[in-house]
């Protein structure tokens, strides 16, 4: 089976997310799509993430139904903080059979090289890059990055252009309910119930 893994904190999943999850599920080869919850990213403050359970819950109630995206808590067993490879290296003793790929924001492309183990990854995964929208100061991020250029030539880069990309973050989301402001159009109806109902984010 070949897999496509779309790793993110989720803090919440939004349409974006699924934008996203779903296009690759249709229009790549994938036979399925997971959405890997990540318990802590080595690049993100902890303090700002809801519990790992609240956050899988949340991307399990917005694919529900759909039987090409799952949700998967597989690094949820895993050491901490989660690095990529030692995912990937899991996955593969745990399903032989499959075929993972990764799924990937043109803006993590460009700081791909400083991952850990980063030759590894690449020389053993396919990558499917989706276009973002960048702000004014990751713009000027991307100006200064010189990362890019080493692996957007990379035989396993698939540069997927026809994604439809949404200006959404989880953090804009975050900031809109703490502020009182309608988050209805930027969530699923059953995850913007649930975010509601146990009070997220205010």
């Amino acid at each position: 089976m070949k897999v496509g893994l779309y790793f993110g904190s989720f803090n919440p999943i939004h349409i974006g997310h699924l934008i996203i999850a779903n296009y690759m599920a249709d229009y790549t080869d994938f036979d399925q799509v997971w959405l890997v919850v990540s318990p802590h990213n080595p690049h993100k403050k902890k303090s700002s993430l809801l519990a790992d359970n609240h956050r899988l819950t949340l991307v399990q109630i917005a694919v529900e139904g759909n039987n090409k995206i799952k949700a998967s808590n597989i690094e949820f067993k895993l050491t901490k903080p989660s690095y990529t490879v030692t995912t990937l290296a899991y996955l593969k003793e745990k399903f032989p059979k499959n075929e993972f790929s990764l799924l990937m924001g043109e803006d993590n492309l460009r700081t791909f090289h400083k991952w850990f183990n980063f030759e590894e990854i690449i020389d053993n995964h396919k990558i499917y890059v989706y276009p973002r929208v960048l702000t004014e100061q990751e713009k000027k991020g991307v100006e200064k990055s010189k990362g890019i250029s080493s692996v957007l030539d990379h035989q396993n880069i698939t540069v997927c252009t026809e994604v439809p990309v949404m200006k959404i973050s989880s953090s804009f989301i975050r900031k809109a309910i703490k502020n009182g402001k309608d988050v209805q159009y930027l969530l699923s109806e059953p995850v913007l119930k649930y975010v509601d109902e146990m009070n997220f984010y205010r």
